[in-house]
């Protein structure tokens, strides 16, 4: 990957987000679509027989959708827990699983599997929450006899607190950790928006997940996500307020002077960031499903991400191997120099 740049699309003659509600027929009287239904007073509303009647349809265009998305409100059928992929560090754990209380983002990151795994751009939103919890409840009790708590990360397919604001989900899965024995929830986000939970009390059954990038990535792949300046000033807010917070160096992207670029990145960061309250970092090179990474190249052509030298291991398109671990080598000695080698977990 030589260079990045960023193709601007057009955006005439498009709809605002969510100017339409598709609503399941089970999934009204629930508190959160009446939530739904009052916030967004304005949509226009169509009643659906199951969520997948449009969001699985053919025909759909991903990056025009996301342009002008629009909200799915569906009621989620089991399973609610499924065990985390080996592209997830950590995912040897025992009791590591994630859920998916909402499918698809308010961004449109370029280097994002959801672009390949979902056939459209629109949002849905599950309103059986408790149902969600209710299986993680049931988990533990499989498991109350083992010393090992049970993980789930409750933003693996979306960002939740992206969508704190217009979707009041984050805070309701806090709460929810905070009262449960031997769980930790992880919350996934590129946000900004820690001041729609400033006003929660820390939990120790809560990690606050950040994923960050130097400027010129988050400029060029992280459409619509919010800079990186901003993203800084939530984690510290968080980490002043007594989170368990966990930095997320992933994607690295292997861009030009990547060795140069994610150095200063790194003194950057710690420079404002007390390193001794992080809970943990994560880093990773660019890698994903090879089916998804096929649909996005034909959907996206413009994107750059898909051009560059890979090998497929075992349907998982990646760096070759001697290329990652260069990178990953490189880059775990530069972040040695803030962090605790014990506290780096590194997807190789």
């Amino acid at each position: 990957m030589k260079e990045i740049k960023y193709l601007k699309r057009s955006v005439k003659n498009l709809q605002p987000k969510f100017s339409h509600l598709y609503i399941e027929n089970e999934a009204y009287g629930y508190s959160l679509s009446k939530t739904i239904l009052r916030k967004f007073s304005n949509s226009s509303i169509i009643d659906i027989k199951h969520y997948k009647d449009v969001f699985n349809r053919s025909g759909q265009d991903f990056q025009t959708q996301k342009k002008s998305m629009n909200l799915i409100l569906a009621k989620k059928t089991p399973p609610f827990l499924y065990p985390v992929t080996d592209m997830v560090q950590g995912h040897h754990m025992p009791g590591f699983f994630y859920t998916t209380p909402m499918l698809n983002c308010l961004y449109n990151c370029e280097y994002c599997f959801l672009q390949g795994m979902y056939p459209s751009g629109n949002i849905v939103l599950f309103v059986n929450q408790d149902d969600f919890q209710k299986a993680v409840k049931v988990k533990l009790n499989q498991n109350n006899l083992s010393k090992e708590v049970v993980t789930v990360s409750i933003s693996y397919n979306t960002d939740l607190l992206a969508m704190e604001n217009l979707f009041p989900i984050t805070k309701n899965w806090i709460e929810f950790a905070s009262k449960t024995r031997k769980l930790i929830i992880e919350i996934r986000t590129k946000s900004s928006n820690y001041g729609f939970i400033k006003s929660v009390v820390p939990s120790d059954n809560v990690v606050l997940s950040w994923t960050i990038s130097p400027e010129v990535v988050s400029k060029s792949y992280e459409h619509l996500a919010p800079p990186l300046h901003q993203r800084i000033s939530a984690i510290k807010s968080a980490m002043d307020k007594g989170w368990k917070v966990r930095l997320c160096f992933d994607p690295i992207m292997n861009i030009e002077n990547w060795e140069k670029i994610y150095s200063e990145f790194f003194m950057h960061i710690f420079q404002t960031l007390n390193t001794k309250n992080l809970y943990d970092v994560t880093m990773g090179t660019f890698r994903m499903n090879k089916d998804y990474f096929n649909r996005i190249n034909r959907r996206n052509p413009e994107s750059d991400i898909y051009y560059s030298e890979y090998v497929n291991e075992k349907n998982t398109v990646a760096l070759p191997k001697n290329i990652r671990s260069h990178i990953m080598e490189k880059l775990k000695q530069e972040l040695s120099k803030y962090i605790v080698p014990k506290k780096i977990l590194v997807w190789d």
